[in-house]
């Protein structure tokens, strides 16, 4: 890869606020050049692409069934609708926006960059960097708990920490060997993980008793419990942005795969929900995680809940896999834009970000030993820090610069955009006063780290310890306002 000093080219598109830089028009290329990168490494199509999405955000609907008991069937079914409708949506706008806006690794972070600086966009990347990695921490130890039922050894001890040793060092090859190979792999277990709810689905229906569909007992909710079920089962839309760079044609693809993973998403999520809660006697106690496996039994038998067993399982691979290529894909995008020193931008003979993938590997290596319980929220609050700094860039980008290129646009006018954010704002401040103080506490500190370490790269660049570049391939980002010239249909 081509890289440029930073010295002159970093003083005109870092130092100094790229949003006065955002009319810049990325170099377009026809088709053929197209399917692959600089690197001579095949690009994602639409259809992997709307299976990384998928795992990216959800996986399938396991660990939904705490919204029935928290709030019982109706309020459940409810909640992913409206959620689905003031979160969901308005992020996966955004991200088509924006991604197609700016189509380059990096995402997020070259968004807030573009409108509040470099120092927001360092802390954009490290807050849903750090996030991203202990996320990705989890799904080893979930593997693990579905299994161990069948295997106890892996309960614990030894025998558990060489299979998380094991699962990490194999879904990392398989990073490391390319994002193709990860996004098909993603449609493989997609499809494996959806397919028994939809068979679940059809047995269900001589069964469906649609008065339980009512059942709500307003003065016994747990809005805690609801609240985060729904929250954490449809967030995490802009990750993927983080590998635009690496998508065919993403200023068409990208809001395309978006808005086709958003049915795929909440369909999977309210099918099976709508289906069970319907077709078996509702004990709100009963469902927490692992439930739909006993419903499946219930209607199916055993064969239906090993099925159903074996999808949530593999599921956490597909998490994992996709997480880890989002985290490691923004690292390199951080250093292909002079944030990150020369070497993150390092890749294989595969085109993988190396440097990103091992730092990935071992966060979460790291942190899979530790007790996840409050490090979940923590995770929350980063993640939702993140994102009121997207919602800010965004709303900035649109203001200051209404007539910059952009190839997909929201169908709504600076009125109508700071409106549609209003509601997810307000989700975002309730999760986070939800947190515990401790969890607070923690997640302020880590940000705080982010805040330090961003001068730290800058004086060590100025000491010339360590070399910063700006990727060649990349364009620069003169002080200019192109006016556009065209948009793609709008698919939303």
């Amino acid at each position: 890869m081509k890289l440029r000093n930073t010295a002159i080219t970093r003083a005109n598109s870092a130092c100094l606020p790229m949003g006065d830089s955002v009319g810049i028009k990325y170099s377009s290329v026809n088709e053929g050049e197209e399917r692959k990168g600089g690197h001579g490494v095949p690009k994602v199509s639409i259809v992997p692409l709307i299976f990384l999405i998928f795992y990216e955000v959800s996986g399938g609907p396991f660990g939904i069934e705490d919204s029935v008991k928290a709030a019982g069937p109706l309020l459940a079914i409810v909640g992913f609708l409206l959620f689905a409708l003031i979160w969901s949506v308005p992020e996966a706008l955004i991200t088509a926006e924006m991604g197609t806006m700016f189509p380059e690794n990096g995402g997020y972070v070259v968004w807030v960059s573009s409108a509040l600086g470099p120092f927001w966009g360092f802390q954009q990347g490290w807050a849903k960097w750090l996030s991203g990695v202990i996320d990705n921490a989890l799904y080893p130890v979930l593997f693990l708990d579905y299994v161990k039922s069948s295997v106890p050894a892996l309960g614990g001890g030894v025998p558990r920490t060489l299979a998380v040793l094991i699962l990490t060092v194999a879904l990392t090859y398989m990073n490391y060997r390319g994002l193709t190979i990860v996004g098909w792999v993603a449609v493989f277990l997609g499809v494996f993980s959806l397919l028994p709810f939809f068979v679940m689905g059809l047995i269900a229906i001589p069964r469906i008793e649609p008065s339980r569909w009512l059942q709500m007992d307003l003065g016994n909710v747990n809005w805690g419990l609801y609240l985060n079920t729904l929250f954490w089962n449809l967030n995490y839309w802009d990750s993927i942005s983080t590998l635009a760079g690496e998508v065919e044609n993403p200023k068409r693809t990208l809001p395309r795969a978006l808005s086709y993973a958003l049915v795929l998403v909440v369909g999977g999520y309210l099918y099976p929900l709508i289906a069970c809660t319907a077709a078996v006697p509702v004990v709100r106690e009963l469902w927490s995680d692992g439930y739909f496996s006993d419903v499946a039994r219930i209607l199916g038998g055993f064969w239906l809940h090993s099925w159903i067993q074996a999808a949530a399982a593999l599921s956490n691979m597909g998490n994992f896999v996709t997480e880890m290529s989002s985290d490691s894909y923004q690292l390199l995008g951080m250093a292909e834009r002079g944030m990150l020193p020369e070497f993150f931008a390092k890749r294989s003979r595969y085109g993988t970000p190396l440097i990103g993938i091992l730092f990935s590997a071992f966060g979460v290596v790291l942190l899979s030993w530790m007790s996840f319980q409050e490090i979940i929220a923590a995770e929350n609050y980063l993640y939702c820090f993140g994102m009121i700094l997207e919602f800010i860039a965004f709303i900035k980008l649109r203001v200051v610069h209404p007539n910059a290129s952009r190839p997909y646009k929201i169908p709504l006018g600076t009125i109508g955009t700071v409106l549609m954010i209003i509601p997810p704002t307000i989700l975002i401040v309730v999760v986070m006063m939800l947190v515990s103080f401790k969890v607070m506490v923690v997640s302020i500190l880590a940000m705080l780290v982010g805040f330090v370490l961003q001068p730290a790269l800058v004086y060590v660049e100025k000491r010339r310890w360590l070399k910063f570049s700006i990727s060649a391939e990349l364009p620069d980002l003169p002080d200019s306002n192109v006016e556009e010239d065209g948009t793609t249909p709008l698919v939303f």
